[in-house]
């Protein structure tokens, strides 16, 4: 067996292979990494010649790996998992949450959430160097799980292995209608009310719908004749009087543009639990309880802190700082 010294062998060249594999071009992984495109494509290149394989396969319009390179880009994920999890160890002696948080937010909750979000984080943890992300649930436990996250607010629970999670609030739904709608004007609404044909939903993927369908008493297979890609979209489809949908209490802020066209009425016991989750063997778990402990002491205003640990380091907003509606 031909040996090969370490010496030759760089986590950041690592890291470049796998931004390549993520993206699947070799201009965007530069831009992902800060180097230039020529920079990256040599350093791939000097690893293929170590390693003695080819790890992708290339041409003008694709990039994919090889058979041999999607195996050994596997093994690189997890010497990169490795070498993170060998930092934050380190850190974790240090005290709190300090350093880079990836932290990912569902789609349906992130723009009505994280503006009231960022002002107490920087209050009780203004060593964090915060980067945000939103997409689907799944998209983002994959993330996680990849170790391209660190952390993860979404509605619970979430499938998968190697989680663990924790609730912050319980978050109302409330129905939405076209203000000339027939159950627009309707008292004490119940769920059985909303099984009809002219409920919208968001498209395959979203958890929300999901939870709209399960809380109707609809088989996961219904499918409407229009679908919205975003909960924005799903209001404006209201708004236009295509139908009605539920819609989470945090996102009915600010919308007094729309009276007149859209009438909102309360359903008794509609929720969804809102909570973080975050890898199980993450050396930093006491530290992100203390954080969701710091974040349900901040319970959005219309929704409803659930059972949690003491808090330890959080401080609560003051009265003048602006948080909720």
């Amino acid at each position: 067996m031909t040996y090969i010294p370490l010496s030759g062998l760089s986590l950041r060249d690592i890291e470049y292979v796998v931004a390549v594999d993520d993206l699947r071009n070799f201009s965007r992984a530069a831009e992902r990494c800060g180097v230039s495109q020529g920079g990256l494509s040599e350093q791939v290149r000097k690893l293929e010649a170590l390693l003695g394989v080819v790890l992708f396969e290339r041409s003008r319009r694709h990039v994919a790996p090889t058979p041999d390179g999607a195996r050994l880009i596997g093994m690189g994920r997890e010497v990169l998992a490795a070498a993170r999890a060998m930092i934050e160890a380190a850190r974790v002696r240090t005290g709190p949450l300090e350093g880079l948080l990836r932290i990912g937010v569902i789609a349906t909750l992130g723009p009505y959430y994280v503006p009231n979000l960022l002002p107490l984080l920087r209050r009780n943890y203004p060593q964090l160097q915060l980067r945000l992300t939103d997409s689907l649930t799944d998209i983002m436990l994959r993330m996680l799980r990849h170790d391209e996250l660190d952390i993860v607010l979404a509605a619970l629970p979430v499938s998968g292995e190697g989680f663990h999670s924790v609730p912050l609030f319980s978050e109302p739904f409330l129905a939405a209608f076209p203000a000339e709608h027939a159950l627009a004007g309707r008292k004490n609404l119940t769920m059985p009310d909303l099984k009809g044909p002219d409920l919208l939903l968001l498209e395959d993927g979203h958890c929300l719908r999901d939870q709209a369908l399960a809380l109707c008493g609809m088989s996961s297979n219904h499918e409407p004749e229009r679908l919205a890609a975003s909960l924005e979209m799903l209001w404006h489809m209201i708004g236009a009087g295509e139908g009605y949908s539920l819609i989470p209490r945090l996102a009915l802020r600010n919308r007094g543009e729309w009276e007149g066209l859209i009438t909102v009425q309360p359903i008794p016991a509609a929720s969804r639990t809102i909570g973080l989750v975050w890898r199980a063997s993450d050396p930093r778990g006491a530290a992100f309880a203390d954080f969701a402990t710091c974040l349900r002491n901040n319970t959005p205003e219309g929704c409803t802190a659930l059972p949690h640990f003491p808090a330890k380091t959080c401080m609560t907003l003051e009265p003048d700082m602006p948080h909720r509606d």
